[in-house]
């Protein structure tokens, strides 16, 4: 989809145990390559922005024999997928320029025209768009609004199509994401495509980062870990998203190979590009990632394992 590119820097991928409340922030290793000497880097991920590269992503694995990779970045906040994310008012849950540009939609269905199809009187919200995602229920109407993985209550990630592709990542697949700023982390699936660092309303607030699609996410501190060939191409409950990534990421390591493997990149002051500003900025040091009170969702609730 066409989406605010929150952050140009290093993102981790990840199955959590748990969605914890109270965890420990990450703090820097003060040598890391003896903390993850394990660690091997997958590949360079080329992030594209105005027509050119600026800047390559380290995607890292634990081992040749591991296929979970990881890596850090910020996070733009998506609500694809939610019945009330787009209408033609544009008082929907995100704004429409993340779902359209220069005539052209991606995130919402469309007719044979390319116009944006719209809810009926028995649909969950009438007259806003049916917004979509990549991932999807197939035993449910084409034009059913509930088909599609709703970004307001199912905690997911978005990831770019060629690194999917490269990495073997597949929709439906099991991640984890740790907000690195406080500690938190949330059991997530794969549900849509789109830029490095996206994740949808749900798990923004598991995360405890605002989760205002218009204006909430986070520029760095979000490390991902995922699970390619975990899941079967189909969306999942939240109960079911947390039993099976909670046991990929404690057969992964838990939450000590996080803290010992995550990036030292995941510190470095990044350079990144806002969608409202094409020159190159830098963030002060130690921004502020949460600019709101942290909201805890339901999927949130669930208890927490031993992460020692």
């Amino acid at each position: 989809m066409l989406k605010k590119i929150a952050s140009l820097t290093v993102a981790l991928t990840f199955s959590a145990s748990t969605l914890a409340q109270s965890a420990q922030p990450l703090t820097e290793p003060e040598n890391f390559a003896d903390a993850c000497p394990v660690k091997s880097l997958l590949l360079n991920f080329e992030l594209h922005r105005f027509g050119g590269v600026v800047d390559k992503v380290p995607i890292w694995r634990l081992g040749v024999e591991d296929s979970a990779f990881f890596f850090s970045a910020g996070m733009a906040i998506e609500a694809d997928g939610a019945p009330n994310a787009y209408n033609a008012e544009n008082t929907g849950l995100d704004d429409l320029s993340s779902a359209s540009e220069h005539g052209h939609w991606d995130g919402v269905l469309q007719d044979r025209d390319g116009n944006p199809l719209v809810q009926g009187p028995n649909d969950p919200f009438p007259g806003y768009y049916i917004s979509c995602t990549a991932l999807n229920d197939r035993s449910k109407g084409l034009f059913d609004p509930t088909r599609f993985v709703d970004a307001s209550k199912i905690p997911y990630i978005a990831l770019p199509e060629e690194l999917a592709r490269a990495t073997g990542a597949r929709l439906g697949d099991f991640a984890t994401v740790f907000n690195m700023r406080n500690g938190k982390f949330s059991h997530a699936i794969f549900a849509d495509l789109g830029a490095l660092g996206e994740g949808s309303i749900a798990l923004a607030d598991n995360l405890g980062l605002w989760s205002n699609p218009r204006e909430g996410g986070a520029w760095v501190g979000i490390v991902y870990v995922v699970f390619p060939g975990s899941g079967d191409y189909r969306p999942k409950s939240v109960e079911e998203i947390n039993e099976v990534a909670s046991r990929l990421f404690q057969d992964w390591g838990g939450a000590d190979r996080v803290r010992s493997c995550a990036d030292v990149a995941a510190w470095r002051e990044p350079v990144f590009l806002t969608p409202w500003d094409p020159r190159p900025i830098r963030l002060p040091n130690n921004p502020v990632i949460e600019s709101k009170p942290v909201t805890t969702s339901a999927a949130a609730t669930t208890p927490n394992a031993n992460s020692n």
